[in-house]
């Protein structure tokens, strides 16, 4: 305890400059942390959407194809329809569910309350597929597909936009193109999608509703669909299953062999794991300069110390006159080293607990802020204390005390 009183002392007695000293650290710390939270929160927010859009999913739309060398339209000459989502559940054991859905926007309408939203129209597979989870109520059945009920799932969003509280909503009548539709269901929030879209601004009706009534379509419009979401049972299949796929829906649309498929087949979990990765790749490069931040404190504590050891010469002469031995000095100029780490390590996870909160709840930011690295930090700097300090302390040791105490 005598050491550590001493190493205190002395750090005291130059007060200013060990504050400066600590500066490195502090920055270097705080920097380590908010990277290592910035890229955690961005995993975090990857992983939410990869959770929102279901497990091993495929989105299948209509493709374009080349006419006299001039590329035409998405979806321009084949289409999707109903009976390829029940072919593609039927001939490919390997898939789960496909889900069927047309999209449009439109004013909903409930008493003198009114919001643009999105609404979607689609079979019961879309909403196991799209991994929908109900909050209150319940999904709309198949039969309600079958007869086109005029029932709806409403999102969080529009729940609260209309009725104030989504508890609300449950049992109400809402009006879109003058339809009128009871709300069945509403659906768990999901929060932002991979592009920033507002996920819970929906309304979910049975497709058939959608296409005979309130989408407005006619004729042979009433079977097509604009997209498929399929499920595949496990994540190695999902090669096996886009294959066979792009072959079936070719085959049914008699797209000639050799030309270009007519379909565009996404495999959405994967483009966001590209993304959680290429997400980790940058954040480690970000920490690793803020480490280099570190480092260079570290170098600056080494310095500081060394110009201890200098301004201090006769003092450790006379400590070792008076019975001190090398080991006890090695000590003290460590316990001063580590203690200007130590310190600049707290002061700089406090200011990282800043920067963090003024990012999240400022700046709007997904933060993700982990205990293990800044436990880690600390520990690490406490290391670099050693590491750092070791030289200079080892230099004061082995000071030949007759020379010491001549030292002016």
């Amino acid at each position: 305890m005598t050491l550590v009183h001493t190493a205190l002392l002395s750090l005291r007695r130059n007060l200013m400059r060990s504050i400066l000293t600590t500066l490195g650290i502090i920055i270097g710390i705080s920097a380590v942390i908010v990277m290592f939270a910035l890229g955690e929160g961005a995993q975090r927010e990857v992983e939410q959407q990869i959770e929102s859009l279901g497990t091993n999913v495929l989105m299948v739309r209509a493709g374009s194809t080349k006419s006299g060398g001039a590329k035409q339209a998405v979806g321009n000459v084949s289409k999707l329809e109903m009976s390829d989502a029940d072919a593609i559940k039927r001939d490919i054991a390997e898939v789960v569910y496909v889900g069927a859905s047309n999209g449009g926007q439109a004013q909903v309408v409930w008493g003198n309350q009114n919001w643009s939203t999105g609404i979607q129209g689609t079979n019961t597979d879309y909403l196991h597929a799209s991994n929908w989870q109900i909050a209150q109520g319940r999904y709309f059945s198949d039969s309600d597909v079958r007869s086109g009920a005029k029932v709806a799932l409403v999102g969080h969003t529009v729940a609260q936009e209309l009725f104030g509280d989504a508890e609300f909503a449950l049992g109400e009548v809402v009006r879109v193109n003058k339809v009128p539709l009871t709300i069945v269901g509403v659906l768990k929030a999901k929060g932002q999608d991979m592009r920033g879209f507002d996920q819970d601004d929906i309304l979910i009706i049975p497709i058939s509703t959608a296409n005979r009534r309130v989408l407005g379509r006619s004729g042979t419009n009433i079977k097509r669909v604009q997209r498929l979401t399929v499920t595949v049972d496990e994540a190695q299949n999902m090669d096996y299953v886009s294959e066979e796929l792009e072959r079936l829906l070719n085959q049914r649309h008699r797209v000639p062999v050799g030309q270009l498929s007519a379909f565009r087949i996404m495999n959405l979990s994967a483009m966001l794991s590209t993304r959680a990765e290429a997400n980790r790749v940058f954040s480690m490069l970000l920490a690793g300069v803020a480490g280099v931040s570190l480092l260079v404190g570290g170098i600056g504590v080494m310095n500081i110390m060394l110009v201890s050891v200098t301004e201090r010469t006769r003092e450790i002469g006379l400590r070792m006159a008076v019975g001190a031995k090398p080991k006890h000095i090695l000590i003290q100029f460590l316990i001063e080293s580590v203690t200007l780490c130590v310190i600049g390590a707290l002061m700089g996870v406090l200011l990282s607990l800043l920067v963090v909160a003024i990012l999240q709840y400022g700046v709007g930011w997904t933060m993700a802020l982990s205990p293990m690295i800044i436990a880690i930090s600390v520990v690490g700097t406490a290391l670099i204390g050693i590491g750092f300090g070791f030289y200079p302390a080892y230099k004061a040791a082995n000071l030949d005390p007759i020379e010491a105490l001549r030292y002016e």
